[in-house]
């Protein structure tokens, strides 16, 4: 470890083989201490994390972690890297049960907030899922509900060892772009929302080497979804291109409107709104947005009026709030 502190602090940038080396010995607490792992974290606050450095980490966390093999339902994950201090209602996680229940099968990687009040883990777990990492609970859940739930920490058993220096840093570091990119069943389909151009571009270079159909957005406010409060860039396998809400059909919508509320409480009530379909028009404008983006994704043949018909129908029918309240009655306590 001593010889890949001196490396970095001499401005030197890791391959991605010394990335993945040195996060597999960091995870293991093996030939390391706490004062060096915090170090080595740090490092990489001085700077950006290089394509090569965060494709090892990738690599690394991957190969550590619990993995669950769902390659014959084909899901799509919808997960965002967090960090934008938005604090907007939990758009993604609504949007993957709208996109469940319009027919597109989904493995959704979450986990408590980090710069937001509460993510997808916290509103979930409140509502009465019980997170789990069993392979038949999960699969139950994704074969008859069309969505299962996956809760990084029960997948990453790895990164406890690192838990207690990060809290103590408390400070945002390179694994919180990481969640994303890990998810155990490494899904051909993913949409990721990102905070900066420049983890849009990096995402896109990574994505761009792998045989998945992604879309990596981030709306140009800083948002990590697309929030109709801004123009949207969006990178996908045909490039990069910029939206905005005239393309699904809306209008520009006001932070205010998309607010999650001062508590997990609240944040549990808008959730349970919009799934009933008694949402705000900002609210359902932007799950819809969200929910189209992912089914194109997942389908690329389909076009964005069909999409958006596809969530709105899921929404209405009340097949979206169905998926919700099954996937949480199939969980280890029920």
């Amino acid at each position: 470890m001593k010889d890949i502190l001196n490396h970095l602090f001499e401005g030197k940038k890791l391959s991605k083989q010394q990335a993945k080396d040195t996060l597999i010995d960091i995870a293991n607490l093996r030939n390391c201490n706490n004062s060096q792992i915090a170090s080595f974290i740090t490092s990489f606050l001085m700077r950006s994390v290089t394509v090569e450095e965060l494709e090892g980490f990738r690599e690394a966390l991957l190969e550590l972690c619990i993995p669950i093999e769902f390659d014959a339902y084909n899901p799509i994950d919808l997960c965002g890297t967090g960090g934008d201090g938005k604090n907007a209602f939990n758009i993604s996680t609504i949007s993957s049960f709208v996109v469940a229940g319009a027919g597109v099968n989904v493995a959704k990687h979450g986990n408590y907030g980090v710069s937001s009040l509460c993510g997808s883990s916290n509103v979930l777990e409140f509502l009465g899922l019980k997170f789990t990492n069993d392979k038949g609970i999960l699969e139950k859940q994704i074969s008859e509900t069309g969505i299962c739930f996956l809760h990084a920490p029960l997948f990453h058993p790895a990164l406890k060892n690192l838990a207690p220096i990060r809290k103590e840093l408390g400070v945002k570091t390179f694994f919180n772009i990481l969640g994303p990119m890990v998810n155990p069943t490494k899904p051909k389909n993913q949409i990721v929302g990102v905070f900066s151009l420049e983890l849009l571009r990096l995402y896109g270079y990574i994505y761009q080497k792998t045989d998945k159909n992604f879309t990596i957005i981030h709306s140009m406010d800083g948002f990590d979804e697309i929030s109709l409060t801004a123009d949207v860039k969006v990178f996908g396998k045909e490039g990069e291109k910029t939206i905005n809400p005239d393309y699904f059909g809306f209008k520009y919508r006001t932070l205010a409107e998309l607010s999650g509320g001062s508590s997990i409480q609240e944040a549990a009530d808008i959730l349970l709104n919009v799934l009933q379909n008694k949402g705000t028009e900002a609210q359902n404008q932007v799950v819809f947005a969200n929910s189209a983006m992912a089914i194109m994704c997942a389908k690329p043949e389909t076009s964005i009026n069909d999409a958006l018909l596809m969530a709105k129908e899921s929404l209405q029918s009340g097949k979206a709030f169905d998926t919700f309240k099954k996937m949480v009655s199939i969980s280890p306590a029920n």
